[in-house]
């Protein structure tokens, strides 16, 4: 197989939207900490809604990013926390995929903490071949051809290939 059209994941993020600032936020972020060894950067809202109390600017979530073999790593125990099951709308037309994790306790290796309280999170992912690169470069940066870009259909049997994930 030619090297060039291997495909491989660029990143994953984990994402906790909260809501609100305060002890809630702070589990939240314990919470991704103890999932993935680092610290979560705070998200803030981009616009004001009065009717939930949340002003522009105020941090309402969390998140962190992954890459490399951590991101490989962590994504497996994720799967885990979804019975290694999928369904087909969770990929999109570019490579991407999403889904969600009801609550943090369904991710082997955490338990329950009745001071943290329970979790739900967001979990995307991004695909990539080698040669991505030029669309993110300095100096003359390119679109990505429409021969190299990864279809829904690739991701899928790489999700599938690589993690046992079954996709329904």
């Amino acid at each position: 197989m030619n090297p060039m059209r291997e495909i491989k994941i660029e990143k994953v993020i984990l994402n906790i939207g909260v809501g609100e600032g305060g002890d809630k936020l702070a589990n939240a972020e314990r919470v991704l900490r103890s999932i993935t060894g680092r610290k979560p950067a705070r998200t803030q809202a981009k616009q004001t809604i009065r009717e939930w109390g949340i002003k522009r600017g105020e941090s309402v979530g969390c998140k962190v990013t992954l890459r490399g073999e951590e991101a490989v790593k962590t994504l497996k125990r994720l799967f885990d926390g979804v019975e290694r099951r999928l369904n087909k709308g969770c990929f999109d037309d570019g490579g991407n995929f999403a889904f969600g994790i009801k609550e943090h306790i369904d991710i082997p290796g955490l338990s329950y903490d009745p001071e943290v309280g329970l979790f739900g999170m967001d979990v995307c992912a991004t695909l990539c071949r080698p040669g991505y690169r030029i669309r993110r470069r300095r100096r003359q940066p390119k679109a990505i051809p429409k021969s190299h870009r990864v279809t829904r259909e690739e991701a899928i049997n790489f999700i599938t290939e690589k993690f046992g994930v079954q996709v329904v």
